[in-house]
């Protein structure tokens, strides 16, 4: 099972670039990186996911200050998801503003 993210900026209108963000499972970091020009990583090729339950924590605070936007709710977006079927691929967007966020499961 390959997993892919893909982070956009809707209050600028464009792909957020440099949003760092870390996966675990079960308390074991599985992977890490940030965010390239296109909103995407390459930090998860390679990463086979088991069945099981996984979390990807995006670190907001540090995309916002680089983008010298001072006032934001969420520093953190937290996103827990159910891997059930290895064989699939999983994507994870994350649509964000300094006062909001949305996700799915995206194809």
């Amino acid at each position: 099972m390959t997993l892919s993210t893909h982070v956009l900026d809707t209050m600028q209108g464009k792909p957020a670039e440099g949003v760092p963000f870390h996966l675990s499972k079960d308390g074991t970091q599985v992977a890490a990186g940030k965010t390239k020009s296109d909103g995407r990583t390459d930090d998860l090729k390679g990463v086979q996911l088991e069945s099981g339950l996984y979390h990807m924590v995006f670190d907001t605070a540090t995309y916002f200050q680089g983008q010298h936007i001072s006032d934001y709710f969420y520093p953190k977006v937290d996103i827990y998801f159910q891997v059930k079927n290895s064989d699939d691929h999983y994507h994870v967007p994350l649509i964000l503003s300094p006062y909001g966020f949305s996700t799915y499961r995206g194809s």
